[in-house]
């Protein structure tokens, strides 16, 4: 059982601090960006901490797909070790935010069966959450139907989540309301959590989590105004009526059809070109979405300064851990598709 207070947070920061200096650098991430195809990017990251998990698979098996799903494993390795090892009283956030994968592996699931795939074809679209999932994903997508699929998961807290939506499913044929009640739920548990911790470990976890709530609960308003241009209760429906700057007005504004980039640039007073980029969907939206991920970025970086003993460090590299995964996977995509480097590079969170 870990430690608690400083004792436990001194173990805690060395231990990720260790694995913190595994990151790679934007200097080691610009190498990277210059492999000439996909066969020479494999060969850089072998010689970097994903190495072991590459090697794990026969160089004519390590597909893009393949690939990605090896380096996921690194951090799902990273996750279990961090929770293990924090003090107990945090461990239920982490644990919580570990779910996120879970719930994205639930809706890839869902996603597999109305198109009817195969499972030699979803299992390496999921991410590899190990021993710790509830999900039975295998036997789901062989049902080849979602009603049967969802019973699979009775008994689990996803069966209540998903019965509640069932109705509209049936009627509409559409994941969609699947999806967001999956989603709204996560993120309520998540922020429940956050707000049962205390002192500095309830500070720290609530900047962090707290903005990528905010970035997660803005981006939906606004991509359910723009893409699927849903009514304004329907909007507020499917987002959160809570936040850490981003507020229920600033969403009920949204879907009442205010300024979206007034509210933006008023709660993230940093960002470029707020107005160009909310004026269009796709490529816009997109690139809105990358620099308040930046913002995520950034935080996380300063967590790693100051006062050790709290969540925010092993909270902070785990999320950093996850936004490098996130670029490795736009690089091996951009080189197996011979992506130009000016195209691919304004993807990555992390400028080289």
């Amino acid at each position: 059982m870990a430690s608690s207070g400083i004792s436990g947070y001194a173990a805690v920061n060395a231990r990720v601090r260790v694995m913190y200096s595994t990151l790679l650098t934007p200097q080691e991430m610009g190498r990277l960006s210059e492999a000439p195809d996909f066969n020479s990017l494999m060969e850089q990251l072998k010689h970097t901490a994903y190495g072991p998990y590459l090697e794990q698979v026969r160089d004519r098996d390590l597909t893009p797909r393949r690939a990605a799903f090896q380096l996921r494993e690194r951090l799902a390795n990273a996750y279990s070790s961090i929770i293990g090892i924090v003090p107990e009283q945090t461990r239920p956030l982490l644990v919580q935010l570990y779910r996120f994968f879970e719930v994205s592996n639930l809706k890839a699931v869902l996603r597999g069966i109305v198109k009817g795939e195969h499972w030699d074809v979803v299992r390496y679209l999921l991410f590899p959450f190990g021993s710790r999932t509830i999900i039975p994903a295998e036997e789901m997508v062989t049902t080849g139907n979602i009603a049967p699929a969802v019973e699979l998961l009775r008994g689990s807290a996803y069966y209540e989540t998903l019965s509640y939506a069932m109705k509209r499913y049936s009627a509409e044929q559409s994941l969609f309301p699947l999806e967001v009640t999956l989603d709204l739920n996560y993120w309520r548990d998540l922020w429940k959590n956050v707000k049962q911790l205390s002192s500095l470990d309830k500070t720290q976890a609530s900047r962090i989590i707290g903005t990528m709530l905010d970035i997660t609960n803005l981006m939906w308003a606004i991509r359910y105004r723009t893409y699927y241009h849903l009514s304004e209760e329907e909007v507020i429906n499917y987002t959160l009526p809570f936040g850490y700057h981003v507020h229920d007005e600033d969403i009920r504004g949204i879907a009442a059809g205010a300024d979206v980039a007034q509210i933006v640039q008023r709660v993230y007073p940093g960002l470029t070109q707020v107005e160009n980029l909310t004026a269009k969907s796709g490529d816009g939206l997109s690139q809105l979405e990358l620099q308040l991920q930046r913002l995520v970025y950034d935080q996380c970086q300063a967590a790693f300064v100051g006062d050790p003993f709290h969540i925010g460090i092993p909270l902070a590299y785990l999320l950093l851990s996850d936004l490098e995964i996130q670029d490795l996977v736009v690089l091996i995509e951009a080189k197996s598709s011979n992506i130009p480097a000016e195209k691919f590079k304004q993807y990555m969170v992390m400028k080289n």
